[in-house]
């Protein structure tokens, strides 16, 4: 299960979906942010320093909330198929819009269309050593009020690694030494085994158990993983009835010979090849990837996502990554294109796209703390990368205005699917943005949670200047639990950038003078 937790200000009311004004037809048997982004030097130990201190100045100006007051849960989206068009004819042109409703089926095999291991997947590259936050540094004795040790027999504190399929170094879930100084960046150390007090909190229990399953679904395909699996006497059914006796004695025994197994796997060069012949990620191994960075850096700050303005542009909303996902198959994005999140506040979705696509990913976001955030989130996901083997497409974060940012300006030049969670943004801003879409490239897709088109809108001898002409749109839906704020479902529109409807009107209707 998903451990994303996203803000909404409390007391405040869902932002609604937008209605539907478009003529639906039901078919049977039917086939079917403002922001400006953050520049980040990726290797670079005083970047990185410099972001941390940041972020500890804004955690400081913050109230003492929990960090949990809206959980999300992820929910199975009903299923059912909707589709309708309207044609208009004569003089005047209408816009390309259609209203669909498809169910979303991610079990779907995809064709090939990258290299998905990572060819380095060293923990050490050039001199220098990768960081990362271990669940260690977020989950530990050290915050007596949050945490408990999760088995009390062992007084002295438990000792737990977890070893993944590519980096020797595993991950620290355990520690019988104190935490002297809070720093998410070191390459080993360890931890007391904890459960949380509040039932909302990181659980790192639960993160081993969710990872052990990953590693042995995808990675352990075509091998036998019995000794993994067996009902009865599988490593993982003995690692839940440890964990439900509290034997932390057990539990530790069992992960030993967990790590064992999985380096015996790597040096015999099995994942490499299970990698080799993965033809695609499924989107419960992005999400756990994810989520592993999520909760090690966004989830301890996610209250410094609260201060926004309500009735102005910087509203902070997410896309959960089932519904990010689905943007990415509907819109075809490959490897070979270019993504840009306009408004991408703590960069999921920027991160997604390169891991999920391979692709190159641009993300501009203009709020302060979102940017911190979103940092930190790019530097682990490149560390959780080299833990799971996996390659990524290249992220590129800028800070500020986007309208404004000449970096974000050039990339959207070259752009291939624009994203753009305009549901908060004011009518002045999407006018903005309306003209700066003049300069994408033909067949550019803009995905946006308001059409920039108005409804009935139409090419005609009064309007020839107008930025909408150049612009085809599809209108779908979204499921429940698709979006930060409400769970509800609601609309998407895919815009797609066609001058050619203008030019056919005007060799129509202005070539008969």
């Amino acid at each position: 299960m998903s451990l994303f937790n996203f803000i909404q200000k409390k007391g405040s009311k869902p932002i609604p979906p937008v209605p539907g004004s478009i003529r639906k037809e039901t078919i049977h048997n039917a086939s079917a942010r403002t922001g400006t982004s953050y520049s980040v030097t990726s290797d670079s130990n005083t970047a990185l320093s410099s972001i941390q201190g940041r972020v500890r100045k804004v955690e400081k100006s913050q109230t003492n909330r929990s960090l949990h007051d809206n959980p999300r849960r992820l929910k199975r989206p009903s299923q059912s198929w909707l589709i309708s068009d309207s044609d208009e004819s004569g003089s005047e042109i209408s816009s390309d819009r259609r209203v669909i409703r498809q169910k979303v089926d991610h079990e779907d095999r995809r064709p090939r269309i990258r290299d998905l291991r990572r060819q380095t997947a060293s923990p050490e590259e050039g001199n220098r050593r990768f960081q990362m936050v271990h669940a260690a540094h977020i989950a530990s004795l050290n915050r007596p009020s949050k945490y408990k040790l999760a088995f009390p027999q062992d007084t002295g504190g438990t000792t737990v690694e977890v070893q993944y399929p590519s980096a020797p170094d595993g991950e620290m879930y355990a520690n019988q030494g104190p935490l002297r100084d809070y720093s998410p960046y070191l390459t080993s150390c360890s931890f007391d085994l904890v459960e949380p007090s509040q039932s909302d909190d990181f659980k790192p229990l639960d993160d081993i158990t969710e990872t052990l399953e990953v590693i042995v679904t995808h990675y352990m395909q075509g091998l036998d993983a019995s000794k993994f699996t067996d009902d009865s006497h599988g490593l993982l059914r003995r690692l839940k009835r440890a964990r439900e006796k509290k034997d932390g004695l057990l539990y530790t025994s069992i992960m030993r010979e967990w790590n064992e197994a999985i380096t015996r796997m790597k040096q015999n060069g099995l994942f490499t090849d299970v990698l080799d012949n993965m033809d695609w990620l499924d989107l419960s191994l992005i999400e756990r990837i994810l989520t592993q960075t999520y909760v090690r850096t966004v989830s301890p700050r996610v209250s410094t996502l609260r201060q926004y303005e309500n009735g102005t542009d910087n509203v902070y909303g997410e896309l959960l990554p089932k519904f990010a996902s689905e943007i990415f198959r509907i819109t075809g994005l490959r490897p070979d294109h270019v993504f840009v999140d306009l408004g991408s506040g703590v960069g999921n979705v920027v991160l997604q796209a390169a891991l999920e696509a391979g692709c190159e990913s641009w993300g501009c976001e203009i709020m302060e703390n979102a940017c911190l955030l979103a940092e930190l989130q790019e530097q682990e996901l490149k560390a959780r990368c080299r833990l799971w083997g996996l390659f990524s497409g290249s992220i590129n974060l800028r800070r500020g205005n986007f309208l404004e940012t000449n970096a974000i300006h050039e990339a959207l030049r070259r752009a291939d699917v624009v994203l753009v969670n305009n549901q908060a943004f004011t009518p002045e801003l999407n006018d903005r943005l309306m003209n700066q879409f003049l300069d994408l490239k033909e067949g550019c897709q803009i995905v946006s949670l308001k059409s920039f088109v108005p409804t009935g809108h139409k090419i005609n001898s009064r309007n020839l200047n107008s930025a909408y002409n150049v612009l085809g749109v599809v209108e779908r839906r979204y499921f429940s639990a698709s979006v930060s704020w409400t769970d509800a479902g609601g609309s998407y529109f895919v815009s797609t950038k066609d001058s050619s409807r203008l030019r056919k009107f005007a060799e129509k209707n202005l070539g008969r003078d």
